[in-house]
């Protein structure tokens, strides 16, 4: 089974839209500012990742780009096994809270992947267990406040106010969702890339 990474998804998301080469993937993820979330400065690390999805059978080789004097480019494309595999680490990346932010930031990344109204609830999974979390953490520190110092409690504490700022961002998301004031539809989605279109 191939291991889930923020890079990983990030190839099965990016063919999702379209087959292209690793360069494009590399420069499409810089371009979105998808940077942020995916490492992508060591194309060693891109060309790992492709390779493994391809063993694996979640993308293979659709042609081979030859232009002239320039080195042959192999073109891949998304299977049927990756497109349920990228769908399954997405909606586990967004409804099931982590400790540490990187995977679900990836996911949001690449929400537009979903329809508005799974994404909607997903994130309502979310929020229902990010809430259960803040509540347990805050009834064992309010158990113990009295004869530990804070000192101890810290790593604790910043879970909690970590959460609490999650749980904020969740119930605006939401909001926007459940309004209609946030939405999009691949169609939409997919003239806006063509628009924006970097020229080589």
């Amino acid at each position: 089974m191939t291991k889930r990474s923020p890079l990983a998804l990030a190839v099965l998301a990016l063919l999702m839209e379209m087959p292209m080469h690793p360069y494009r993937m590399q420069q499409l993820i810089t371009l979105r500012g998808q940077d942020k979330v995916v490492n992508v400065s060591q194309r060693a690390s891109l060309y790992s990742t492709i390779e493994r999805l391809t063993r694996d059978g979640l993308i293979r080789v659709a042609e081979v780009e030859r232009d002239g004097s320039r080195p042959e480019r192999s073109v891949y494309e998304i299977s049927d096994a990756g497109r349920d595999t990228a769908h399954s680490w997405l909606t586990n990346m967004l409804s099931v809270p982590k400790r540490g932010f990187p995977e679900f930031h990836a996911a949001l990344a690449h929400a537009p992947v979903l329809e508005p109204g799974e994404l909607a609830g997903l994130l309502h999974t979310r929020r229902t267990a990010v809430a259960a979390e803040v509540a347990q953490l805050q009834a064992e520190m309010a158990s113990v406040a009295g004869f530990l110092p804070r000192v101890v409690l810290l790593d604790a504490e910043l879970i909690v106010r970590t959460r609490t700022t999650e749980l904020e961002f969740l119930d605006d998301v939401l909001a926007g969702l459940g309004s209609g004031t946030m939405t999009w539809s691949r169609d939409s989605l997919a003239e806006l890339a063509q628009a924006n279109e970097p020229h080589p």
